[in-house]
């Protein structure tokens, strides 16, 4: 009898330890090389703006790329290898941008990369929607998601800083962009931090795109999630396989 009343109290404990297991929230997945924290989905439907990783507990600084909005979508985060940039709204014509430690994300997508393969940029990728089918074509047997870079000057652009003004519920894409400010950029100098993915649309891409990127100029003085873009003369850089 004792050993059947032992035996009961241990698949009593398995249970609660399974049905824990089940119901423990995770918002943390790791994709190869990619990590997220949360999804975009989740900022934009169902209003979670709190922060849900600060960017200062990613121990590893190394060769690290990432990006996402700003907690309370007032401003862009970019960590472009291992520095982190916080970019907010000042006018409709100006923004500030600084090199911070510490700052909170909604959802947040990054990666190490440490050996990158180089590959000239063509002619023919003049566009975000160009540049994803390239990606998508050159990067079949390779591992995704992935995070890559583009360094060089761009004819013009497009980027944008969330600036969700304080106290807004959000319960669709239309209200989680309010306050959102547009900046022109022309005949700059740029580097891009972007991620690409087929799988993730609503997680840390857009519903009708494979790509997330931010664009920070060589000055340092203007950053932002990338819209709309006139590539130039442009180096691509992909994670070595």
């Amino acid at each position: 009898m004792t050993d059947n009343k032992t035996v009961l109290l241990l698949m009593l404990i398995l249970l609660q330890s399974c049905n824990f297991a089940v119901t423990e929230p995770n918002t943390s997945k790791t994709y190869s090389n990619v990590r997220n924290i949360a999804a975009m989905k989740d900022v934009m439907w169902q209003g979670e703006l709190y922060g849900k990783i600060n960017i200062d507990t990613i121990k590893n600084r190394k060769g690290l790329y990432g990006l996402g909005p700003k907690a309370f979508l007032d401003g862009e985060i970019l960590i472009n290898n291992g520095k982190t940039y916080l970019s907010k709204v000042k006018t409709d014509s100006t923004m500030a941008v600084e090199q911070i430690n510490s700052v909170e994300a909604p959802f947040f997508v990054y990666a190490n990369v440490n050996e990158w393969e180089q590959i000239q940029l063509p002619d023919s990728v003049k566009s975000i929607k160009s540049l994803e089918k390239y990606l998508d074509s050159k990067t079949k047997d390779k591992k995704r998601p992935f995070a890559f870079k583009l360094v060089g000057k761009i004819e013009n652009g497009i980027i944008h800083i969330q600036n969700l003004p304080k106290g807004v519920k959000v319960s669709s894409p239309k209200e989680a962009h309010q306050g959102q400010v547009n900046y022109s950029l022309e005949n700059e100098e740029v580097e891009i931090v972007g991620f690409f993915s087929t799988e993730h649309q609503g997680i840390f891409t857009h519903h009708d795109s494979f790509l997330h990127m931010h664009l920070i100029t060589k000055s340092l003085d203007k950053m932002g999630h990338l819209d709309k873009v006139s590539f130039s003369k442009m180096t691509l850089f992909l994670p070595k396989s």
